[in-house]
């Protein structure tokens, strides 16, 4: 067998989108009548963006699913799921949605305030806290709310960002290292500071509350009551792959099977494809049909930001259309989720990163919307 150069597999790439393109809707039940679904040509249309983009971004693999007032209208996938081995990429294939898994744990801590289990003004560290360690003033200040909005006032997405270090740590180790050694730059509520270690620390507050592990929580509390059953936390190694997950291909130095990607649950250790996002985000819209997850009070709450960031809510990006979504990027890794004022809401996932492939994605995403006129993108 030759070797798969890039160029080889750019070629097999394209040779394979107009086949995956005549299969969007299979998995999905039947549609009702008044659900707009592209024509023919709209989805020639659709592949040819796909494979555009998959051929600028040089992106191995790319799966994406819509959804029109809660009910699906389109999924499809283009290219390699293991650019390697030659294995096509289709809608079953599992991704590693990174930190979309924000929007999904936000959800859990929402539905423990409902059950009266939580409240959102809760402290999370000393000795009256949650979790009953961190001692100084600071960080005894810290609410569940800041967590979720990311204003506890340190641990910031950065060079220093404790969730890539130390990968040898279970959550325990790393949380008590973490709290001694990372003092708080600002004081809770004050700034902004997109933080994965804060929502580290919201899964070991599900687990507190919940008497649960996390995953067992968020399994049977969020994901099943959308009709979700195959996601899960993902593993560490190509060796831990699962049946059905895609293969994340590195570039520019980059290794995706060198990060402690289990530890990351609740803030980007999520498997998942694009139509269980899609499943997801249809009962978190607001809209009594179908019913969603959380009351009313609770959506508007989860939706409003803070004035440390008006462009950020409870795990939302938020804006004033009013749009809401997420996206996600760890090595060999990019995704979004998003759901619009008209009432789409759509996933669409890759297994490489590149420097500017976040915004391109968002882009295409856009882009397939408004190929579709009857979507009203």
């Amino acid at each position: 067998m030759k070797p798969m150069t890039r160029r080889r597999c750019l070629q097999r790439i394209a040779s394979a989108l107009p086949a995956a393109v005549l299969a969007p809707l299979l998995p999905y039940p039947a549609r009702a009548a008044e659900t707009p679904a592209p024509s023919n040509a709209e989805s020639t249309l659709i592949a040819r963006i796909a494979k555009k983009f998959i051929t600028e971004h040089e992106v191995p693999g790319l799966s994406v699913a819509f959804s029109h007032r809660g009910k699906p209208v389109f999924q499809a996938a283009f290219g390699m799921a293991d650019e390697g081995a030659g294995e096509a990429m289709t809608t079953d294939h599992l991704f590693r949605i990174a930190s979309i898994s924000k929007p999904i744990t936000s959800v859990g801590i929402f539905l423990l305030v409902e059950k009266g289990k939580l409240k959102l003004d809760d402290k999370v560290h000393g000795p009256a806290g949650l979790l009953g360690i961190g001692g100084s003033p600071k960080l005894a200040n810290i609410t569940v709310h800041h967590l979720l909005t990311h204003t506890s006032g340190g641990w910031q997405n950065d060079r220093d960002d404790p969730m890539f270090r130390h990968p040898e740590m279970d959550h325990a180790e790393l949380i008590a290292r973490t709290l001694r050694d990372q003092p708080l730059k600002h004081a809770p509520g004050e700034n902004y500071a997109y933080s994965n270690f804060g929502y580290c620390l919201l899964g070991r507050v599900i687990e507190k509350v919940s008497g649960q592990p996390y995953a067992d929580f968020m399994q049977k509390s969020v994901l099943a009551p959308c009709g979700i059953e195959r996601m899960k936390i993902a593993g560490n190694t190509l060796a831990d792959r699962i049946a059905g997950e895609v293969v994340y291909h590195g570039r520019n130095g980059e290794d995706p099977y060198r990060m402690n990607v289990r530890r990351m649950d609740a803030h980007g250790g999520w498997l998942a494809t694009p139509a269980d996002l899609v499943k997801f985000l249809v009962r978190c819209d607001g809209s009594a049909q179908p019913s969603d997850l959380l009351k009313k009070p609770s959506f508007k709450t989860m939706m409003t930001p803070t004035q440390a960031n008006p462009g950020y809510a409870s795990g939302w990006a938020v804006n004033a259309a009013p749009n809401r979504w997420h996206s996600g990027s760890l090595p060999g890794t990019s995704t979004i989720a998003v759901q619009t004022s008209s009432g789409l809401c759509w996933a669409g996932f890759t297994n490489s990163r590149s420097k500017d492939l976040a915004n391109a994605l968002d882009r295409l995403m856009w882009d397939i919307a408004k190929s579709v006129p009857a979507w009203n993108a």
